[in-house]
């Protein structure tokens, strides 16, 4: 009988939400015919002999669930998250850069080098891109290290802090809005939709408030009360990335569309498939019956280790690009853990 591991850790298992969801999973896929079982970091002798992987637990090239998707491809063992959505939805450079490529809709932006921080630019930055912007470093997930600033004080005390983690940030245009449409797309298809309600408090679906951890609000929304705009951009920029699951958050403002984030880990904890009750057997089933990840090696061989060719390689894109980005690996970020 085919077997399928779900990746977790104690992170994941801390949180009841996550555990019902995890539950859930298991449950669809043993009524689908599958065995089951719960692969921990100590597990990771044990993926080869999977037929599949589901990793729930946060993605990152530099921990332990990367090692877990490379083990995974490397045996051909079909495995979401795979080890090139992690690279590129890890890195928001190259996430952002992946989109721009497909000249998919999102705020106007600007990677911005250390060495290129200073009050004259700044002030180039709030005249071409308006007041206020917003400031994020590469390696961000769950709105962690994304501010907005109006003044130059402001955006100098942020990048700096930024930039004690990584040579880069990025600087976006600031799209108010009061939800994001969350759009789940799993190889190039409609998985699920939903709001987060943005909290009052803030302009990101979470944050620190007076000391207190406020979070969005989940809504699910039928498919058929989702504009289809919403849906098909939210699938091309799934697409940009790769044929794997991804949770595309999408602003709407002044009857424009931008996409803000691809996520190569999204939740699912959070009533995602209240409207969507066949979520979990579509992704069981892709795991179970789909092609494997293509290797990253080949991958590189092809595109180069940012993963494009000519006029789209990293450095491009003069109206958004300023100064040169890194030639070295991908994901080598200048990072000083004892900050984190």
């Amino acid at each position: 009988m085919d077997k399928l591991g779900i990746f977790v850790n104690r992170q994941t298992l801390s949180s009841s939400e996550q555990l019902t969801a995890l539950v859930k999973c298991r449950d669809v896929a043993e009524s689908l015919g599958y065995t089951v079982e719960f692969i921990f970091p100590v597990d990771l002798k044990k993926i080869p002999k999977l037929d599949a992987l589901f990793i729930r637990a946060n993605t990152d090239p530099m921990n332990i669930t990367y090692v877990a998707a490379r083990i995974a491809s490397l045996y051909g063992v079909s495995v979401i998250d795979d080890p090139d959505s992690i690279r590129i939805c890890a890195d928001k450079i190259n996430m952002y850069m992946h989109l721009m490529k497909k000249e998919i809709s999102m705020p106007r932006t600007i990677f911005l080098n250390k060495k290129d921080v200073d009050v004259e630019r700044i002030k180039a930055i709030f005249k071409e891109l308006g007041k206020p912007v917003v400031i994020k470093e590469p390696s961000t997930s769950f709105s962690a290290r994304v501010e907005k600033v109006a003044s130059v004080t402001g955006f100098l005390k942020v990048a700096r802090r930024f930039q004690k983690l990584s040579d880069w940030i990025v600087v976006q245009e600031y799209i108010e809005s009061k939800y994001d449409w969350r759009i789940g797309v799993l190889n190039g298809e409609l998985l699920y939709a939903c709001r987060y309600i943005i909290p009052s408090e803030t302009f990101k679906i979470q944050a620190s408030v007076n000391g207190h951890i406020v979070y969005c609000d989940v809504e699910s929304v039928p498919m058929d009360q989702v504009p289809q705009n919403v849906i098909d951009l939210g699938i091309d920029a799934g697409k940009a990335m790769g044929h794997g699951l991804y949770g595309v958050d999408i602003k709407e403002s002044n009857g424009k569309l931008y996409i803000i984030e691809v996520n190569d880990n999204p939740s699912l904890e959070g009533g995602e498939d209240f409207n969507y009750p066949d979520m979990y057997r579509k992704i069981v089933s892709y795991l179970m019956t789909g092609d494997t990840a293509t290797d990253m090696g080949e991958y590189i061989q092809d595109y180069g280790p940012y993963c494009f060719q000519e006029e789209y390689s990293l450095g491009a894109a003069p109206a958004y690009v300023q100064g040169d980005l890194p030639t070295d690996d991908l994901c080598t970020y200048k990072i000083n853990f004892s900050d984190k």
